[in-house]
């Protein structure tokens, strides 16, 4: 294993390319209050059994995009739910992968948050259980999710998951034992992207951690990394070429780079430089662009893994300034 992209001294001032529609704030308010006319966001909370006797779970089902249900698993100390008030983390789940099995998630409960994570729909097949399908239909497009819908911001695949990763915060804060004001978002991959994303979109949120980030400057991703899901996106774009400015253009609603012009909230990143998954650059380029507070934990000889069990150490370390 090598450096995959650019050097450290280059990463700090790489500035990505991605242009910002004229209409991208509005879009994304329409879209989300579309969602949130459609139905309430929680739908039901369900416990479930484990082996875990000091932990409590629960099966959540919340309304996301255009109201479709999505599975989420709720967990905290036991007694939580109708207990006080108390600082409450949202995990998103990299490509591929859904909510996992209740207890699989164990390190944000047992350090004191309540924890939920939220399911991905129509992903889940590749690592870890999904249990929320997509029930929108499907365009022809390469393999797995990345162009699914790409023919337009309005049908595109990711559209309707940041829907969800926000409307899943609109559940969390109709439950009583959920502190508003001590509101978290976390997430690695795509979870990191979903992280900020959401974390951005929704103002009750007040911290954001995210790990190798992806989601950002996918034209240039995809000169870099030859693995999926970007493999997705070239395949696609070499199969229609004459469609790339059209493409440019949809994706440019949906890039992290331009969410992260808008990003306002403390948000802790991290880098691994020899990530062959997600180019250093791509996730660097939206952390240059971010707007807010922010800070970078730089892992110069890890793959797609980052800082793994340590980084979220440090991010238990970096919340606890938001606790009171």
């Amino acid at each position: 294993m090598s450096f995959t992209d650019l050097s450290l001294e280059d990463l700090k001032t790489y500035r990505p390319k991605v242009q910002q529609p004229e209409d991208f704030h509005d879009f994304w308010e329409a879209t989300i209050a579309e969602s949130r006319a459609a139905s309430p966001a929680l739908l039901s909370v369900t416990e479930v059994e484990t082996c875990y006797p000091h932990l409590d779970f629960y099966d959540l089902r919340f309304a996301g995009f255009a109201g479709d249900e999505v599975c989420a698993w709720l967990a905290g100390p036991s007694g939580f739910l109708t207990g006080p008030a108390q600082p409450t983390i949202i995990q998103y789940q990299g490509y591929g992968g859904g909510r996992g099995r209740p207890g699989e998630y164990l390190h944000w409960p047992t350090c004191g948050f309540i924890h939920l994570i939220m399911d991905t729909r129509g992903q889940g097949g590749d690592y870890r259980t999904g249990d929320t399908p997509d029930p929108h239909p499907s365009s022809a497009h390469a393999s797995g999710q990345l162009t699914n819908g790409l023919e337009s911001r309005e049908t595109y695949y990711y559209r309707r998951l940041i829907t969800d990763a926000v409307r899943v915060i609109d559940a969390a804060l109709e439950l009583d034992c959920v502190d508003p004001g001590r509101l978290f978002t976390t997430g690695a991959s795509q979870g990191g992207g979903l992280s900020l994303i959401a974390g951005t979109l929704h103002p009750q949120v007040q911290a954001i951690t995210a790990d190798v980030a992806f989601l950002g400057d996918y034209l240039r991703a995809i000169t870099v990394a030859d693995v999926n899901p970007y493999r997705e996106l070239r395949r696609y774009l070499a199969l229609y070429p004459e469609r790339q400015a059209e493409i440019e253009r949809t994706l440019s609603y949906f890039d992290l780079v331009n969410f992260a012009r808008m990003g306002q909230k403390p948000a802790l990143w991290s880098v691994a430089l020899m990530d062959s998954c997600v180019p250093p650059s791509s996730t660097y380029g939206a952390f240059n662009e971010y707007a807010g507070e922010k800070e970078m934990v730089v892992y110069p000889y890890n793959d797609h893994e980052g800082g793994g069990h340590l980084q979220r150490l440090r991010q238990v370390e970096w919340l606890a300034q938001f606790l009171g």
